[in-house]
């Protein structure tokens, strides 16, 4: 089970059941107490049965709704037979998830969020000793959410046992493979914790479906898109069931822009220029009306490809995949570059980009317009569970100075965000911070 987009008055539970069930979600609030005791001070709200079945896996998702800002909730699944009326009764051996709703947006109060992705690549999948221990990691530092930043399977690529628990050694092309990758990554103990304790935000990458793909492009996007959002608390649109991209207002200091990088992308190999794109039209409007109108301190993108890493394609996929201008002219730069620009005409001030993909941790300060003053900063972290990527000096179209990179270890990026500054550590598998720092606020839009 799993917590998910979450707002200051909603959040979206996901379960999956062993096979077809009816099933509620319980929740009510948390008080401090654990467990039972706390079940018995409050009385506890139940969903709408909802039915598994076979057509999505056994899985589902229910939105709760007309829940308290800044208030933690306890919830836990209810199943039963799928026929008949039988009482529902509390899944066996699973306890009580746990999450909290966003604090509104009139709220100022200091919070910290972990992001990170890449997951089970290059054949480093659930070690059969010690499984994902990282998830250990970010639990212990109860972060308010976790945000992953896609290529949480990688469908294209195999687990091969031993050394990895068995069931990943194979490459996905149909649905029923998809699904089960999501299946054996939900297997492991330590992302169950995860999952229990902290809720997401999630958005994909490029392995959900295979290397560098485009969206419109690839016949084996609608499959890998079904699982993922089988697999994950995704609130999608109501008016389009597809859309992914989605921003999050949490209190008064920060907002979230998921961005969806790939359902809209032009091919990777056609040439850079006003045409190409990476989000569409209509996502690269929405993010720049968003970010014009948001008042919170910090306006924080979330992109699963960097913005200077010079991401070359392959054979099957040629063409720069990230942002950044390749060598052989492709890239998505121009539409970037019109991103950049209304930053600048608006003066919006205080905007992280956060991203992962590329293996390395590498954190940038931009200074398009050359006055000697940071307009926005990239922070790229991971993997989670991968082979390290080779550390490349970021694009220098957008006049980035480089505050630090590293490579070679797994790692996730602890944010802690408040009125008069951000902190941003990073921390690998053992819990060592790696590198720290902190950005004062920019106050003079």
């Amino acid at each position: 089970m799993a917590a998910g987009d979450v707002t200051a008055d909603s959040a979206l539970v996901w379960f999956r059941t062993n096979g077809p069930a009816r099933s509620q979600v319980e929740w009510w609030p948390e008080d401090g107490q654990m467990g039972s005791q706390s079940m018995r001070s409050a009385a506890p709200i139940r969903s709408a049965v909802v039915a598994t079945s076979r057509a999505r896996d056994f899985t589902a998702a229910v939105r709760l709704t007309g829940l308290t800002p800044g208030t933690g909730y306890r919830y836990r699944i209810l199943t039963g037979p799928p026929e008949g009326e039988a009482e529902l009764k509390p899944a066996r051996d699973r306890g009580a998830g746990r999450f909290a709703t966003a604090p509104g947006p009139d709220s100022s109060r200091p919070l910290r969020f972990v992001w990170s992705g890449d997951l089970g690549g290059q054949g480093r999948c659930r070690d059969a000793g010690t499984g994902y221990r990282i998830f250990d990691q970010i639990v212990q530092r109860q972060p308010a959410f976790v945000l992953l930043l896609g290529d949480l399977i990688y469908g294209d690529d195999r687990c091969p046992s031993p050394p990895n628990v068995p069931g990943g050694d194979f490459l996905a092309t149909t649905l029923e493979e998809y699904r089960a990758k999501h299946r054996y990554q939900r297997g492991d103990a330590a992302l169950q914790r995860l999952l229990a304790s902290v809720p997401v935000y999630v958005i994909w990458d490029d392995h959900e479906v295979r290397n560098n793909f485009s969206g419109p492009h690839d016949p084996l996007m609608p499959v890998g898109r079904q699982a993922l959002l089988e697999y994950w608390p995704i609130g999608t649109s109501g008016d389009d069931e597809f859309r992914l991209y989605r921003r999050v207002r949490y209190s008064a200091d920060l907002e979230l822009f998921i961005l969806d990088t790939r359902q809209y992308r032009s091919r990777n190999a056609e040439p850079d220029g006003p045409s190409k794109t990476m989000l569409g039209e209509a996502q690269r409007r929405w993010l720049l009306e968003g970010l014009a109108a948001s008042s919170a301190t910090w306006k924080v993108i979330a992109t699963s490809v960097p913005l200077s890493n010079p991401k070359t394609g392959n054979k099957l996929n040629s063409g720069n995949d990230s942002w950044a201008r390749g060598a052989d002219g492709t890239g998505f730069q121009v539409e970037l570059r019109g991103i950049v620009q209304m930053i600048l005409d608006r003066r919006i001030r205080n905007v992280v980009w956060l991203a992962t993909d590329v293996h390395y941790v590498q954190i940038n300060a931009y200074d398009p317009d050359r006055d000697g003053a940071t307009d926005f900063h990239e922070f790229i972290c991971g993997p989670l569970s991968s082979a390290p990527g080779i550390l490349l000096p970021p694009d220098r179209a957008f006049n980035p100075t480089t505050l630090h990179g590293e490579s070679g270890f797994l790692n996730f990026g602890l944010v802690t965000v408040g009125p008069d500054a951000l902190g941003l550590a990073i921390v690998d598998e053992a819990g060592r911070s790696r590198f720290t720092t902190t950005i004062p606020a920019r106050k003079d839009r």
